[in-house]
């Protein structure tokens, strides 16, 4: 029986694009100026702008109050972005291990893996778990994970045809990861 919740904390993590290869990147360095993460992490400005608001409002990052002047901040985990950071380390680990890019999954990509992950196989199971993702925004991410060669996809023949989902092994390394 598949379980019937997503994480809560991978939820959080994938609501926003770069916030695993954010928080990993700040784990990693102990911190970093805004100018270093645009280039380690080869974010435009605005992106990364937009992700470090997407952080420090989930309350996991912020400025470094004693650092350096005001037109050069440097950003720095929170005591609650730690945990956050540990997981997001391991899921970008993860994903590099397998050649996923950082950021190279939809918005829903690893919810979907973790998804099918924890058996729901099929797509109103998968729209169900991740309410409120909506169809196209679903089928985009499956589609995505299938090109990258994630989940493969069975189309069964039945009245009507339905179609089942499941991860390749690739796709299971990034699940564990995930769960």
């Amino acid at each position: 029986m598949p379980s019937s919740a997503l994480d809560p904390l991978l939820a959080q993590l994938t609501s926003h694009r770069w916030l695993v290869p954010l928080l990993a990147d700040l784990a990693a360095h102990r911190g970093a100026r805004f100018v270093e993460l645009v280039n380690r992490l080869q974010l435009s400005r605005d992106s990364l702008a937009r992700t470090l608001d997407a952080a420090a409002a989930q309350g996991w990052v912020q400025r470094n109050p004693g650092h350096g002047h005001p037109l050069r901040p440097e950003y720095i985990l929170t005591e609650a972005g730690h945990a956050a950071a540990l997981r997001a380390a391991t899921i970008a680990e993860a994903q590099a291990a397998i050649g996923l890019p950082p950021g190279g999954a939809t918005r829903w990509g690893l919810p979907l893996v973790a998804g099918i992950g924890m058996g729901h196989d099929r797509f109103n199971a998968l729209s169900r778990l991740l309410a409120p993702a909506t169809p196209r925004a679903l089928s985009q991410g499956l589609a995505a994970l299938g090109e990258h060669g994630l989940v493969r996809r069975e189309v069964v023949d039945t009245r009507p045809p339905s179609s089942l989902y499941g991860l390749t092994r690739t796709g299971r390394v990034l699940a564990e990861a995930c769960g």
